[in-house]
This record gives C-alpha cells, structure tokens and sequence, in this order.
C-alpha cells in the first residue's frame, strides 16, 4: 500500500496476502434476545404497550393477542378499519374508550362519564405518550387495508417528528393554513376531543396536536386510474384480442395461392407482431401514479431541536472519457448534487473516473472550490435547477417569487463567477487535448499515476466534508470523493458495471449510507427535492423494507421541438412504466435511480413471520401433532441457543442469497473489528461449525474485514474507533483489480455482469429474488440529462441498447427460462421478456416493409379478393388498433404526436440499429467475434439543433435507405401499369399503395435525416441503396416465382383471326 500525500491523493494496488484468515464475531453487548425476553412492544410503532389502569397489560385484541399500544389501538379505532393487523378481527372497545360506529350496544355503567363527557384537557391525558408513538403505519398501497399488514420480529419504531410550523404556513399561505387548522378542528369536535367554546387560549396546542396528526400520515398514496378511462382501455383490449383470433383465422384458412411464398412471409410476420403485442399491452393492464407528501415527511424526521433522522444517501457519478463527456456537464452535475435540499452530513458525492484522467481529476478540485460560494447561494435564495450552467441559461423570469433584496446583485456576482469557472475549465480540456511525451505532471512535480489509463494503481481523493474546507458563510458542505479504481492489463473490468460495483464497495467503507442514487455523468439533479421525494418510499416503514430502488423518468434538455427521432422517450417513461408500478414495480433504466444498499447485496426481501395458528379443541391437550400442535415449538428451541450465541450477527429474519442461507443485517453495527481473530478457543463445536460459516462472507464479498462490516448493518453508519486515514487505505483496497476474483460480484452482488445493458439485467435480478420497486414522478422533473439528436448517434444508441438485450437474450439470465416458480410475477416478466426479444421483431418488420414493393413490382398481393364479410375483420382490426391508442393517450396524458413520433423511430430502428444487434449478438455471443461499427463525423453547425443536422457516416443507414427506395420505385411502378392496364387495374393498386405509403410514411424522418439542412444525401448512402435495391429488383426478375413454369411446346399465336 502507497499512500500519496501530495494534495491528499491515495493511490495503491492492495493485495491481501491468501493465506490470511479473518473470523468475524459478534460483540455481546449487541446480541439479540431470544423470543423468551423479547420486551411487550407495539408491533405498530416500536414503543412500550403500557399497562391498563388495573395495572395488567394492555391487549388490544383479545383473540390473537398481537401487540399493540394504546394510541395505536385508539387510532385504528377511529381512522383506520377498526381491525386487529395479524387476525383481521374487528376490536372491541375497551373501558374509557370512545364509541365508534359499529360498536357493539353493551352498556357499562363505569364508564358511563367517559362516554358523554368533552374533553376539555386534551392533552393533558395522553399528548406525552402520543408523541412518542407513530400511529398506523400504512399498507403498501398506500391505504389502510389490514389484508397486506406484514410484521416483523424487530419492530420498526417511528417516531412522530415535529418541526417548527412556520414553514408550512410560509408555504400554503396564511389563509389556506389557517382553513387547513379549521377543517381539522371540525373533525376533532366531531369526535368529542374538542370543546367549542375553550376559545382560542389552546389554538397553539392545537396547531401542535395537527401537526403530530400530519406526521402520523402514509408519506405516500397511490392515485389509481379512474375507472372511467382504465375500464374502456381495458375491454378494448380484450375486445382487439377477439379481433386477432378471428383475423388470423381468416388469414391462415384464406391463402393467395397465386402469391403463396408472400402470403407465408406476411402471415408469419403478422403472428409475430401479434405476439410482441401482446407482450407489450399486457404488462400495462393495470397503471398507476403515485403522489407524496414531502411536508409530512419533514414533520416525521425533521424535528426542531432533535437530532434529523432523514437517511444518509450516497451519490454515484460514473465517468470514463472526460473528452467525449465535457467535464463542464459532469462539474454541473456534481454542483447540483452538493446544493440538493437534504442534511449535508447525511450526503456524500462519489464520481467514478473510469479512464483515470487528470482532466477530470483537476476539474473536480476547481468544482469543489466554487461550490463554496454556489451551495450557499442556491440555498438562500431556493433557485431550481442547481446546476448554474442550466439555471444560467433558461429562458424565464428569474425574478418571480423572489422577495431578497440582494437576490440581483448576488445572482450577477454569482452568473460572473461561474463565467470565470467555466473558462477555466475549458483552458484545461485545451490543455489536455495534446499529452506530453512523458505524461501528465501534478502541481507539485508529481507523475499522474494513471498516465497509463489500462495500467495504473487505485486512486482516491476526498474533498470537503466534516473535514474539509466550509462554504464562505462557514457551514459545512457534503463530501466529495474521486474515485479511480485500479486497471493491470490481464484482468476483466467489466465496464460501466465493474465501476459502479467499485464505487459501492468505496462508499461501504468510507460512509456506508443505506441508499444510494445512481446517476451518469450528463443528468444532473433538476429537482432539488428529488432525493426526499425518494424517502417518501423507502422509509416508510411498512413498504421500504421491500423495496429495492426507486426509480425516476428520465427527462431531457436540448431536444428539437418536434423530437424527430423519439429521444424523449414519453411513451416508454409515461405509459410502459407507470404499467409495470402496478404490478412489481418499473425496471431499472441506468440512471436516476436510488438504491435500497441490501438489494444490491445480494440479499432476499424481508419476510414476514408466519403467524402462529388458531388454538383449537379437536385434539386433546397431550396430543403433540394435532393440527394446531406442530414440532415448531421443539425446533425454536433448538435454534435459540444458536442465535442467542451469534446475538445481533444472527437475526430472527433470514434471507436467501446465492442459494444459501444468509441472515438479514440487524441493527447497528454487529461487531468491532478488533474482534476477528484467528482461532474458536472457548467454543463448542455446534459453536464454531456457526463461526467457520462466517468465512462464508469473505468467499461472497471479498477478503475486506471493514466491507463485510459495513453489510451487516442495516441502518448504515461506520464502526467506531476507525480513522479516515485507515478507511481510507481499505477503500484503496476494495477497488484493486483483484478484489473481485473468486468472488459473487457480477454474479449474484451489485451490478450484474454479461451484458453492455447491465441496469436491465441487474433489475431483473432484484425482481426475481422478490424484491419491488417504485415509479416517482414529481411534477418537478427529478433529474434531466442530454440525448444525441442527431440520426447517426440516435441509431447507435438504439444499437447499443438492443445489443443487450440479445446478450440477456442468449445467456443463463434469459427471462424466459430463468427464476421461473420464483418470486418474479408473471406480467413482470412478460415485460421483461419484451424487454430482451424486441430486436429479434427487426427481421420480420424488415421482411414486412418489403413486401408492399414486391407486390407493386409484381402485380400480386398477399390477401385475395375480400368479400363483404371478410372486410369487417380487417375494419374492426385497424379500428381497435385506433381505439387502444387513443384511450391509451387518454388515461396517460400523453400527446398524440409524440405516440407517432414513437410509431415512426420503432419503425426506422427495428430496420437498422435492431437488424445489425441481432447479427452482432449473435456473432459476439455464439462464435466470439465482436464487431464495431465506426462512426465518421462531419462538421456540425454552431446554430441552435444544429447537431440535429450533423450526418455521421455508418453502416446503419442503408437498409431503411433500400427500403425508401425499393418503395417508391414500386409505387412508380404500380402507377404506371395501373395506368397501362386501364381502369379495371386502379382498384387491387389501392391496397398495395396504402401498405407502401405506410412504409414510406414511417421512414420519413429518417428521410429527412438523410437529407441534413441543405436536402442533400451523401453519395455512399444513395450508391449502396440503388446498387442494393438493383440487385434486388434483377434477382426477382430472374426469379420470377409466381410464373408458372411450361413444360411442353412453346405455343405462339398465329396472327390468324379465326
């Protein structure tokens, strides 16, 4: 291990010696209970239940016995379904409870003055433990159906938080607080808890009581379809299923034998874009949004004058070529995310240079300079975006609803400020364009240690923090760490995946948050609130623990207008994935995203215990395998000296990972680390067979003591007694290029490896080991990126993407062999399935487009003479295909012309970017070849869009090229012998012209991509098409399939009228 000093820089290749064993124990002072001394806890809230005033225990429901508390009890009563969680038995009001509707009519005299009585003292009685108690935790929808209600051995305890009101009311207005206050009053009198006529000498305490009522509310709520539109969509649906049953009937019973090979080819084609349909329809049946209350979650974590209790979060920028990605988009994005609206301390910034630049490296020392005077002035002045580059140059009134009287003479300081930063920022991406012969050198003289970029040591450098330079008003400012992991050439490094699997082991060590967002280096935070609008669902502590991410629409800036070539992405981000929330959650999209830490390691979802049967009296007490008496009792006890022995590194609550059993994480750290030790001296052997399996942990995670720690905490944090220079040097050890040898990263642990589309696959994953996820969509949008707008880098990104989906497509992870009797629901994975086998559909799109000129070559046609009832079929099919779009539009809020620009690029990329990543999937994966496709840049226009009419010369443009071209020379041929044959000819050329001006229609924008701004199409691109659709033309000639062939004497007419 090296350390470098020179500007605090760590740089080092770690190599833990293999015969180094580590046994990893279980300090006693954090072991569990066993069941036996388990304290009476609210399963509800995690406080104490108490005792009735007869000094017995309080029972809440007296057929199951489940715990819990008083208040909680009170307020299932009153605002929930009156129901006991675990049995779903109605409770019974207890002695000096208030009647509620349902009650029984039972009458009891003691309590009589309880009943009628008004409470003028409320909180005399009951305000201290109420605040002390989070009341009703909510279902996973959102609602309070007690069917869903899961528990846990270890209760979760939230506490009800208050923070100081003011900034509510600055929020809604004086007014609509106060009617706020009033409505919420009318519903205490309703109850009996208000008196009328106390006046105004209690208002402050009753604005307090509202405030705990708004912190004990779900933090989230679904907000389903209205039934008015989803149920219509629906029964169209079914109803164009019916249609294409009996269409293909038809089809299939009816062939054009005098153009039989194109009636085959056309009724394949048709069958598979039936079944591509159907994959992509039905994981859409039952969409949903989602709405959150950031207020009440500042009420529950955020109270004045206690600790916040708002989850740590680490931020993962990845980066590998800071030419090709400007560093001033990646500085951008870092200023966005050390300005988010979230505790400093509770955010740490980790930017992954995967091509170990000092490019990068020196841009991030001169943004985290300026971030000393951004942070604070984009949190004085609550300005949206944060990223000054985009704050800067929107086209808005940057005055409204600003009432500083500095605010203009500050934002001018600040917009000469950036100016001054970005132009030194681009005097380095000069000065890095030419590299020295010897290579880079740092101010101090120093060689830049990865000079090499495929060999050099792990780098690390840490900026600000708790221990770093404060902002000008001398606060604190979140940390910011470069991260450089080590590359020695002879090892796999797996890309993107293998850095993002690098950063979380570095953050494991150095901060260890419980949730990490994930974002490329081009989308920066545009919602300043986005992290909290996260924590809505992943601390609610009924549905977090469930949940794997939270994933966020991607959004975009720069786009042209009309998005000629569907860059937005509106149809896949406002309709496919507000389908899949309602099922098991959207798929992972590469960005935007934030991460529940356990998913990624590998873990099972928590699971509730099942719940101890009904006691019954068909067999007799000494019976021990009667129904309700089985051998669970024997085989806990047998269990509990084992869990009492390990405590806290053993929880109740396991999980499977890796077909093995491993234990979910307890709370808090689990053990120091001056605990491992070498030897099980004092053991028996049941005792050290449990200790021998910890070495299981090093086998899955790697040989890093300090990293195995930190996944045995489920709450995150850092042990105790541990200097930043040693997490530090153990950080440098985790991203050696060796860590992950022998090892289940990329099999089992974070990122999956195998395809260049790893987010896919590695969501895939998460769902199939039972885990959900999460669609948010903040009417802000969260974040916003940039999308290459013009057609060349457009296709190759379609081409990337399709590339992995044909690798998913022929590996083990296929989803449609793999996990099947798992977790993974049946519609989800008909999505996913969707997901991997949409580039194999190019072939028979390709094959499709094709035939409407074959036929207008030919004279043929793949559908007979059509009677009357034959045509309602072909009606009722291209109308409920109108039918399904328009009510999708309507339930999605999406515009009918960004559903066709979508129609159109399916269109131009199933016959280009999906043709060529079959065939390069197919190549890569079965015979091990992997091939390129260069792209040739020209000279771009300096004009706003004028990347939209940059043409990039590649090899994906000649098929839709041909196609263009063979369709309308087949239109010109089709008109012409129409126009030969008479008017007879004119009615069967309608058909085939519509099939090719459908083509043609399609292919437009690629078109006009072709021809750029001056309507000109490169020569290349027109001499390969004609020579493409010549060769084509001549071999079908040649051919002629559909003249039947004479086998006897050539008979010629005479000249003779007869």
């Amino acid at each position: 291990m090296a350390s470098n000093s020179m500007g605090g820089l760590y740089t080092g290749s770690h190599n833990q010696g293999e015969d180094e064993l580590h046994v990893l124990r279980a300090s006693e002072e954090n072991r569990h209970p066993t069941r036996q001394s388990v304290p009476k806890v609210c399963r509800v809230c995690g406080d104490d239940i108490g005792y009735k005033e007869d000094g017995e225990l309080f029972v809440a429901c007296h057929v199951c016995g489940f715990p819990v508390c008083r208040p909680c009890y009170d307020y299932e009563r009153s605002e929930g379904t009156q129901c006991c969680p675990q049995c779903n038995t109605r409770y019974k009001r207890h002695k000096g409870c208030p009647r509620v509707a349902g009650d029984d009519e039972d009458f009891d005299a003691d309590d009589f003055d309880e009943e009628f009585q008004i409470v003028k003292n409320h909180n005399d009685h009951d305000s201290a433990d109420e605040k002390n108690h989070a009341i009703h935790i909510p279902s996973e929808n959102g609602d309070h159906n007690q069917q869903k209600w899961q528990t846990n051995n270890q209760p979760f305890s939230v506490q009800g938080s208050v923070k100081d009101f003011e900034g509510d009311k600055d929020v809604l207005g004086s007014a609509e607080w106060k009617e706020r206050v009033e409505k919420w009053k009318v519903r205490q009198e309703k109850r009996g808890l208000v008196n009328k006529d106390d006046g105004n000498d209690d208002d402050q305490g009753l604005e307090d009581d509202f405030l705990m009522a708004e912190a004990r509310q779900p933090l989230w709520r679904k907000v389903p379809i209205p039934s008015s539109k989803i149920s219509p969509y629906r029964i169209v649906i079914v109803i164009r299923l019916v249609i294409l049953a009996f269409f293909f009937h038809f089809r299939i019973l009816t062939p054009a034998y005098d153009a039989f090979p194109l009636w085959l080819i056309s009724v394949i084609c048709e069958i598979w874009f039936a079944l591509s349909w159907i994959l992509d329809q039905f994981p859409k049946w039952q969409p949903i949004n989602r709405e959150t209350y950031l207020d009440r979650l500042s009420l529950r974590f955020e109270r004045e004058g206690e600790p916040n209790t708002l989850a740590p979060v680490d931020v993962y920028v990845s980066s590998v070529d800071p030419l090709k990605e400007p560093p001033i988009i990646t500085a951008n994005t870092v200023l966005s995310i050390l300005s988010v609206d979230y505790p400093v301390d509770k955010v740490c910034c980790y930017v992954s240079d995967d091509g170990a630049s000092m490019l990068l490296f020196d841009a991030l020392a001169e943004t985290a300079e300026f971030a000393r005077r951004w942070v604070p002035f984009c949190k004085k002045h609550t300005i949206e975006p944060r990223a000054p580059e985009f704050y800067f140059s929107q086209k808005i009134d940057y005055l409204k609803d600003k009432v500083h009287p500095n605010f203009v003479k500050e934002r001018r300081a600040m917009k000469r400020e950036y100016e001054e930063f970005k132009v030194r920022i681009n005097a380095m991406v000069a000065n890095a364009l030419k590299k020295p012969e010897d290579g880079w050198v740092m101010q101090d003289g120093t060689p830049w240690p990865g000079n090499n970029t495929r060999d050099h040591p792990g780098m690390i450098q840490v900026y600000l923090g708790s221990e770093g330079a404060l902002d000008v008003d001398g606060k604190e400012l979140p940390r910011l760490v470069y991260v450089s992991r080590e590359k020695r050439p002879g090892y796999q490094h797996h890309k993107k995946a293998g850095a993002m699997n690098a950063m979380v082991r570095v953050s494991a060590v150095l901060s260890n948050a419980p949730f990490m967002l994930n974002l490329d280096c081009d989308h920066y935070i545009n919602n300043s609130r986005a992290i909290r609008e996260a924590m809505c669902f992943l601390m609610d502590p009924q549905l977090g623990k469930k949940l794997c991410y939270v994933q966020f629409p991607q959004r975009f800036d720069g786009i042209d207008l009309h998005d000629r070539y569907a860059n937005r992405n509106i149809v896949f981000f406002d309709i496919n994935m507000k389908g899949l929330d309602g099922i098991q959650g959207p798929v992972y999209v590469g960005t935007g995203c934030v991460f529940n830490r356990p998913a990624l390691y590998g873990y099972d979802p928590p699971v509730s215990e099942k719940q101890p049967k009904m006691t019954c009296d068909c067999w007799p007490s000494w019976c021990c395998c009667g129904c309700c008496r089985g051998g669970s009792k024997k085989s806990k006890s047998k269990k509990g000296g084992v869990r009492s022995l390990l405590g806290g590194l053993y929880s109740k609550k396991k999980k499977k990972m890796m077909g093995k059993n491993y234990v979910r994480k307890g709370r808090g750290p689990m053990f120091d680390l001056e605990e491992i030790e070498e030897g099980f001296e004092g053991y028996d052997e049941l005792e050290k067979s449990s200790l021998m399996s910890q070495k299981n942990f090093e086998k899955r995670f790697g040989q890093s003591p300090v990293f195995i720690a930190s996944t045995l905490m489920e709450n995150g944090g850092l042990p105790e007694g541990i200097n930043s220079t040693a997490l530090v040097k153990e950080a440098i050890h985790v991203i050696s290029c060796g860590y992950e040898e022998k090892t289940e990263w990329g099999k089992e642990i974070g990122w999956i490896y195998g395809s260049v589309t790893e987010d896919i696959l590695t969501g895939f994953k998460m769902h199939c080991r039972g885990w959900k996820s999460v669609y948010c969509v903040p009417k802000r949008p969260a974040f916003k990126g940039s999308a290459p707008i013009n057609l060349s880098d457009r296709l190759h990104q379609v081409l990337r993407w399709a590339l992995g989906s044909v690798e998913i497509f022929l590996s083990r992870h296929c989803p449609l062999w793999y996990a099947w009797g798992g977790k993974l629901k049946l519609l989800e994975r008909l999505a996913y399935i969707n997901t991997i086998v949409y580039p194999f559909t190019s072939i028979p799109l390709l094959a499709y487009c094709t035939i409407p000129a074959v036929c207008l070559l030919t004279g043929k046609f793949i559908i007979p003479t059509l009677n009357n009832f034959a045509s309602i079929w072909f009606l009722a099919l291209f109308l409920s295909i109108i039918a399904t779009s328009v009510l999708e539009l309507r339930w999605s809020g999406v515009s009918i012309e960004d559903l066709w620009r979508n129609e159109q690029f399916w269109v131009i990329g199933g016959v280009s970017a999906h043709l060529f990543a079959v065939f390069q999937g197919l190549l890569k994966v079965l015979a091990g070849v992997d091939t390129n496709f260069t792209v040739t840049s020209k000279a771009a226009d300096d004009a706003e869009f004028g990347e939209l009419y940059l043409f990039k010369w590649t090899t994906l443009l000649i098929p839709p090229t041909t196609l263009i071209i063979l369709n309308m020379v087949g239109v010109v041929a089709g008109v012409s012998d129409a126009i030969n044959n008479g008017y007879g000819s004119w009615g069967p050329l309608f058909g085939k012209l519509f099939f090719a001006f459908w083509v043609i229609v399609h292919l437009y924008p690629f078109l006009k991509g072709l021809m750029g701004r001056q309507n000109r199409t490169p020569t290349i691109v027109v001499l390969w098409s004609v020579l493409l659709a010549s060769i084509f033309s001549l071999v079908w000639v040649r051919i002629d399939p559909f003249l039947a062939k004479q086998t006897g004497p050539i008979l010629k007419q005479c000249g003779v009228d007869c």
